[in-house]
């Protein structure tokens, strides 16, 4: 997931460079790809290796990666600015975040281990487990949503932190594989596809697929030692949506374009 891909998950990418896992399916019409425009463009701390993003309040939160490098922010969307940032230790390698009433949670990739923070003071209020990898996090209005790298989100009990159940995710070619980052907007997870340029819209109750939305030449320019798009968040009050990547030096707010049947782009016929 994390920097460069491991041998064993790039033997997971099918020649198409995208990441489904080949599973007959019903005949079915391809999930239809959204294209995109920028509406505007914000800093973004280049050191930052994005793992985690959500927008609430007038503020970012964002949660970086890499060892001895990880931390939990907040950033004021206008300038870039960090207004907030507690490291993790150095052993710990974050990832994905998510808040609920006035609680933040944060998961690390394999330490199978989460911390929990006061949202206003980032002070620890304590840790939870979980089996596996974790990757993201989001919510709905009842439940916590978790990516762990697979086709598998998983839904955790708020309160408890115990897992409730599971989806696979899943489009006419099969399941799709290396869920990353998520976001919940308007009923739908979105899924950054690690190593891709794509974002995947699910049904949260199905797993379907029921779009995809083509991010490819988003960031141009040199720019350094840029890595994958990996962040997005969601302002409901604007009907806003953001998006970003690990050592991107900018946050990108968009608004979806239909693509014409046809124009697929780097989206699979799924």
């Amino acid at each position: 997931m994390r920097g460069r891909a491991p041998a064993a998950r790039l033997g997971l990418l099918l020649a198409l460079g995208w990441a489904v896992a080949a599973t007959a399916q019903p005949a079915s019409p391809p999930a239809p790809v959204y294209g995109y425009q920028v509406v505007r463009a914000y800093p973004h701390d280049p050191q930052a290796f994005t793992e985690g993003l959500f927008y609430q309040d007038g503020l970012l939160y964002e949660a970086t990666g890499l060892e001895g490098r990880s931390d939990i922010r907040k950033v004021r969307l206008e300038t870039g600015k960090v207004l907030m940032r507690r490291p993790l230790a150095p052993a710990y390698f974050g990832e994905g975040i998510v808040a609920w009433k006035g609680r933040l949670f944060e998961l690390t990739w394999r330490s199978q281990l989460g911390f929990i923070y006061d949202q206003a003071s980032f002070q620890p209020k304590g840790t939870f487990r979980y089996p596996g990898e974790g990757w993201a996090l989001t919510r709905d209005a009842r439940r916590l949503i978790m990516s762990d790298g697979t086709a598998e989100l998983r839904f955790l009990d708020p309160e408890t932190l115990a897992e409730t159940g599971r989806i696979a995710v899943s489009c006419r070619a099969g399941f799709v594989q290396n869920l990353n980052e998520l976001e919940w907007v308007k009923g739908e997870v979105w899924a950054n596809l690690w190593q891709t340029n794509l974002i995947a819209r699910i049904d949260p109750v199905s797993g379907k697929v029921l779009g995809w939305i083509d991010l490819t030449g988003l960031l141009r320019g040199p720019h350094g030692p840029v890595d994958v798009l990996n962040g997005i968040a969601y302002d409901p009050v604007r009907n806003r949506i953001f998006v970003t990547g690990k050592l991107w030096p900018r946050l990108y707010e968009i608004r979806l374009v239909p693509k014409p049947a046809g124009q697929r782009g780097a989206a699979p016929d799924c």
